[in-house]
């Protein structure tokens, strides 16, 4: 299959790319992009996370909860967005164009990778080993890694968010991060003009 964006990696980061690129689908620069998003990666540090210092959500709410309820609200607002489970990534690829994403069951090519992992050992991911560098803002003795970037970009078309892009363990952070990529992505699809999504009453 053939994507214009593929998203590697469910947890926050990830589905909040997910969500702002799916609610672009009225946008005429948007309209006709074929999205997906791996979500079978590895344990999410959300299954045993507790919030309540996060705004929007009501307190106690439980990390693994969201991993379903994220789920569904993006089948269920945006149902255009691929939803791949299941799936193990083995490699990333870069082609001249494009990027070839690999995985224990498929093979799909793409012209925006996003990688939206956590930032945990092992990275078993190959063809990214040369932008693994040590996570800056995490205690060094949990030995934590991220890819190095520039403001999510880590070269042409590849980007990355959450954790793995340096940010700490906070879950409005990776929020922020993943929205963060889906507005910069947004924008080189929109002729390099600024945009941002909100939906309106």
């Amino acid at each position: 299959m053939i994507f214009d964006c593929l998203i590697i990696g469910g947890g926050v980061s990830g589905m909040q790319c997910a969500l702002v690129l799916g609610s672009a689908k009225e946008k005429p620069f948007a309209k006709n992009k074929n999205i997906g998003i791996i979500l079978h990666q590895r344990a999410s540090h959300l299954t045993n996370a507790l919030f309540n210092n996060v705004l929007g959500l009501s307190a106690k709410t439980l990390g693994k909860d969201i991993l379903i309820d994220g789920k569904n609200q993006l089948k269920e607002l945006y149902a255009h967005i691929h939803q791949i489970e299941k799936e193990k990534v083995l490699a990333v690829e870069k082609e001249s164009d494009s990027y070839k994403i690999v995985t224990n069951k498929n093979t799909y090519q793409t012209k925006f990778a996003v990688i939206a992992l956590n930032y945990a050992k092992p990275f078993t991911i190959t063809g990214l080993e040369s932008f693994i560098i040590p996570h800056k803002k995490s205690n060094p003795e949990k030995n934590r890694i991220q890819l190095k970037n520039s403001d999510h970009l880590i070269e042409q078309n590849l980007y990355c968010c959450g954790t793995i892009a340096g940010h700490r363990s906070q879950f409005s952070i990776a929020a922020g991060s993943g929205a963060a990529v889906a507005t910069d992505i947004l924008t080189l699809w929109n002729s390099g003009t600024h945009i941002k999504v909100h939906d309106k009453i």
